[in-house]
């Protein structure tokens, strides 16, 4: 166990990453920090990409969120807007005409470069500079239009704009894809390409309306399951997805069947009904198969799927706190849990013994970053005091 924020400076970030080559990726508001093997504190560099004016909602962005590591030498770095607003003359919400087309107008399009996700990469010298700002997808109607993230099926449409979580796959065939889940969905990338989104939407059918509004809240909750499956959590539903080797059936959805499909999607029935919030901000799967979710208001629950579109919950008793952020599953067969209040928590791989790390300082446990592909292994704790570092076993 050691202390990073003491031994090597590196503050107190909002978020963290390990790139392939182990550079450690440190994100702080309009800075971005790069800790190499080897150095005794980290480079940091501002007024980057997205970055390089100050936030607000007539900036590029509204802020930074994330930070998450590539191949060697390359980060991403995720950032917020505010949602598409309506236009008149444009019945859907998120829809931004083309030049040339009809209702097309400068402002409008300017949403388009708005938030989203910026490649990085490391210098010599240890500075950070702009790689791309992404853009590239897969279909030929997208081909060179430089436009950000947007939904791979149809440009037009803006959906994903604020970058809430990420993932870099550390082993099996998948190694070094990416997955980030945004304010709509979660979008698979690899190296500069992206598919764009997936999400465990549901429709909801009011006043007697024969015509179901998609509900799509906002996605925090990612995780790589034991066998490479993705494992995603919005506010409401959870899923499940088996990706295809290929990058360009991510978005081909068919549900239960077709390329990538749902091996589970559903939602928490024994804690609230399906139109109702349930916070999810963590998904992962243990060494045993079992599945947890924390909530950031009811605590962590353990799910075994019965099908496809059931399971059987329960929460995790003998936690001091219902309010988590984190969670992260290690090859021993443990679960660490990241609270809001009470500090980090290990769940023995008997799914029962609980016990507290109390050598990390920090009562608020931002973000768990596991690195297996070391040994020891690295679980990176990130919390409102700093960044610990564990190894082992």
């Amino acid at each position: 166990m050691l202390d990073y924020t003491r031994a090597f400076g590196v503050d107190k970030p909002q978020s963290v990453g390990l790139d392939e080559g182990l550079n450690l990726w440190l994100l702080d508001g309009r800075r971005i920090g790069v800790l190499r093997p080897g150095d005794k504190q980290p480079t940091w560099t501002t007024n980057v990409g997205q970055a390089a004016e100050p936030f607000g909602p007539d900036a590029l962005a509204t802020g930074s969120t994330v930070i998450c590591g590539g191949e060697a030498g390359r980060a991403y770095v995720g950032y917020s807007a505010n949602e598409v607003k309506r236009a008149e003359g444009i019945e859907q919400r998120t829809y931004i005409p083309w030049p040339g087309e009809a209702g097309y107008s400068a402002e409008r399009f300017a949403e388009y470069k708005k938030g989203d996700l910026d490649a990085v990469r490391l210098q010599p010298d240890g500075t950070v500079r702009l790689e791309e700002h992404l853009w590239r997808t897969t279909g030929a109607s997208n081909a060179g239009r430089e436009a950000g993230i947007h939904n791979t099926n149809d440009f037009h449409y803006e959906e994903d704009r604020t970058v809430l979580n990420c993932a870099r796959v550390t082993r099996g065939r998948d190694r070094g894809d990416l997955y980030i889940t945004t304010n709509h969905g979660v979008t698979r990338i690899q190296g500069l390409v992206y598919n764009s989104h997936r999400h465990p939407g549901w429709y909801l059918y009011e006043n007697g309306s024969e015509w179901g509004s998609l509900q799509c809240p906002y996605m925090h909750g990612l995780g790589i399951g034991q066998n490479g499956d993705v494992l995603v959590a919005n506010e409401q539903m959870v899923g499940v997805l088996v990706p295809s080797p290929k990058l360009e059936d991510w978005d081909r959805e068919q549900t239960w069947e077709g390329p990538t499909p749902w091996s589970f999607k559903s939602y928490n029935d024994a804690l609230n009904g399906q139109a109702t919030d349930d916070y999810w901000r963590a998904f992962e799967q243990v060494r045993s198969g079992r599945y947890y979710l924390g909530s950031e208001q009811y605590g962590v629950w353990a799910l075994t799927p019965k099908n496809r579109s059931t399971g059987s919950w329960s929460k995790l008793a003998g936690l001091p706190s219902n309010r988590i952020l984190s969670l992260k599953a290690t090859d021993d067969g443990a679960l660490y849990i990241g609270t809001d209040g009470a500090g980090l928590w290990r769940l023995e791989a008997d799914g029962t013994t609980l016990a507290q790390v109390k050598d990390v300082s920090g009562q608020r446990v931002l973000q768990l970053v596991y690195e297996p592909t070391v040994t020891p292994s690295m679980l990176l704790v990130l919390t409102n005091q700093g960044l610990t570092v564990l190894r082992g076993p």
